[in-house]
């Protein structure tokens, strides 16, 4: 293999892929990435077993071949090389080295056997259809911070992405929960996406296809089986195992009697919980919320370093209540806010509450309240 490609375009190639291998391995050819060069482009695989991204790049292929070499060593020297560098990789086959040169910088790298590299078995795909690069991160984006990471509930850690009933009729929808919050996203149904059926995609999937996600005019095509789910667009594609679960009901935590209606800036609420945490040492310090008239006190009481409290204008017209929150659950469900105003629907003190963006109910979030 003899190939010639520019800095930034295997530098790009490199870090998808380096990303998903994991930096301890008992198996050393996963720790490699495969390079495998043909008439006029170069691909570059790499997997951890239950993740598998593929990422092709345009370059010059003087001799067509394959090697596999270690993906974090490649990363970091193209990296350090200088940019707008031409780049040649040169597989010696009588050395078992991969030759690595720009300019006056050479390299020579251990190789692994292409042969010994695992390629993950290919699937049927029961529903393939095609979404915007921008309606599938609205997706993942509001979703993911309510992703579990509690190992033992392994069925929550990841984003549920199935086909529902929306109000307006059928919608793809992405819920994520750890039991404390919990993100319900919908976007239209695309064409061809009715029968998908309902998969919990892993939350370093959920990552990985973050990168994939950055242009907004990419047409993003979408394959789902029962036990895998592969994103693809003309440069890369990544291909999922889904965790083999049973995503809880979560229709049930979603409150639906809440009538006490709060209507905040989102931003200045935002800012205001953070001050006010900041006294408290441990982020998890609860928030006590104290509504009345138009009127909402913020406060937290630290018996070890003190207190704070913010008063804020708002739209509340209903009884007083008092509710306690986790500081961190509030600051990250209130950043998920696109618009100016935040609604907060609650019922009493000790109930869930919702909250979403205005009167747009296509991504709603609920939260359990803190004793105070």
């Amino acid at each position: 293999m003899k190939i010639s490609i520019e800095r930034a375009v295997l530098l790009k190639a490199v870090a998808q892929a380096q990303s998903v291998v994991e930096r301890r391995n008992t198996i050393p050819i996963l720790a490699n990435v495969l390079i495998e060069a043909s008439e006029g482009s170069v691909t570059l695989r790499a997997t951890d077993l239950d993740i598998e991204v593929l990422d092709r790049a345009p370059a010059m292929v003087e001799q067509a071949g394959a090697t596999t070499v270690s993906a974090v060593l490649l990363h970091d020297i193209i990296r350090k090389l200088p940019d707008g560098a031409l780049i040649e990789l040169v597989d010696d086959t009588r050395t078992g080295r991969l030759q690595v040169s720009a300019g006056r910088s050479n390299f020579s790298l251990a190789t692994l056997p292409k042969e010994d590299f695992p390629v993950m078995a290919s699937s049927e795909y029961s529903a393939n259809f095609a979404a915007p690069a921008k309606v599938l991160r609205r997706l993942f984006d509001k979703a993911k911070f309510a992703i579990s990471t509690e190992e033992t509930r392994y069925y929550l850690n990841g984003v549920y992405m199935h086909v529902a009933d929306g109000e307006s009729g059928r919608v793809l929808r992405c819920v994520a929960t750890d039991g404390h919050r919990l993100a319900r996203v919908d976007a239209p149904l695309p064409e061809g996406a009715e029968n998908m059926p309902g998969v919990i995609v892993p939350r370093k999937t959920v990552g990985e296809l973050r990168k994939l996600l950055d242009d907004d005019d990419m047409e993003i095509a979408v394959s789902v089986s029962e036990t895998k789910v592969r994103f693809a667009t003309p440069d890369m594609t990544l291909t999922s195992k889904v965790i083999d679960g049973t995503f809880p009901d979560y229709s049930r935590v979603i409150p639906t009697q809440n009538t006490k209606r709060l209507e905040v800036d989102a931003s200045e609420f935002s800012k205001a919980v953070d001050r006010v945490a900041t006294v408290s040492s441990e982020r998890s310090r609860a928030v006590k919320l104290a509504l009345e008239d138009d009127k909402l006190v913020l406060s937290v009481n630290a018996p070890d370093s003190g207190a704070a409290e913010e008063e804020l204008i708002v739209a509340y017209g209903d009884e007083r209540l008092e509710i306690g929150f986790n500081a961190k659950y509030l600051l990250e469900i209130a950043s998920q806010v696109d618009r100016e105003n935040a609604v907060f629907m609650f019922n009493t003190s000790g109930d869930p509450t919702l909250m979403r963006e205005g009167n747009d109910t296509s991504a709603v979030y609920v939260v359990m309240p803190m004793r105070v």
